[in-house]
């Protein structure tokens, strides 16, 4: 059995439609794993008028219908109604026992700024991809856009801001870093992270039952590729082996 824990909280208006749950200012993976528990107790709770639960790095979006006339929730009812589930305690989320390893193909073409987050931490390249793949790192959440992973936290070397220029376009699947996180983008986007390798995984793919491949809760292990690794197995993800 796992042992329930009340969490500390605090509620706020997101407009006239969202609230908040709000359970520290600061990333820390305990904080994070409080969001997802709390997020899929909120779900399963199934209260009326909500439309949406979103869990971030520190607190709990949850989108809902506010129609007093038709029975739906207002703040202040639903505001007693998740303090209520909160004060009861939550489980450890139960979807987050994945380890999900992410291949990448570090520096080169894939990596354009490799070199330069080499020189900014005082490390070799090589060191930077070792740290990149030290264990510990996980996805707190997506946003931003379909099965875009916001993934940490990295040693505090890698606590660099981002590009003071982005780019317009970066490519789908680079892996970036910056404030201490990682991210891969899903598709062709514009972006302001140093960018380090890239993956040939298919990050999002509405061909798939599960179209994200990762989720929040779920723990990253990136494994360092060769270029022809990357090569090969991105030719597997377009005829769509496994």
């Amino acid at each position: 059995m796992h042992r329930m824990v009340v969490p500390t909280f605090s509620l706020r208006h997101l407009g006239d439609h969202c609230l908040s749950l709000d359970f520290g200012d600061s990333i820390l993976a305990e904080t994070g794993l409080i969001c997802l528990a709390a997020a899929e107790k909120i779900r399963h709770a199934c209260l009326p008028g909500v439309t949406d639960v979103v869990p971030s790095y520190t607190s709990v979006a949850v989108h809902y219908h506010a129609e007093p006339l038709t029975g739906l929730p207002n703040f202040q009812t639903l505001s007693e109604g998740l303090a209520a589930l909160m004060q009861g305690g939550l489980a450890p989320a139960t979807h987050t026992q994945r380890t999900i390893d992410i291949p990448v193909c570090y520096g080169g073409e894939h990596g354009p700024d490799l070199s330069d987050v080499a020189k900014i931490t005082g490390l070799t390249e090589q060191q930077v991809i070792e740290m990149h793949c030290a264990p510990g790192s996980m996805v707190f959440m997506l946003g931003f856009a379909p099965g875009h992973p916001y993934i940490g936290i990295h040693d505090p070397l890698f606590a660099l801001p981002r590009r003071d220029v982005p780019r317009t376009v970066v490519p789908a699947g680079s892996v970036a870093i910056a404030n201490r996180q990682s991210t891969i983008y899903p598709t062709r986007l514009p972006g302001g992270w140093h960018i380090l390798g890239a993956t040939p995984l298919k990050l999002f793919d509405l061909a798939r039952s599960q179209p994200t491949l990762l989720l929040p809760g779920d723990q990253i292990r990136f494994i360092p590729i060769s270029s022809e690794e990357f090569d090969q197995l991105a030719a597997q993800q377009k005829r769509g082996s496994p």
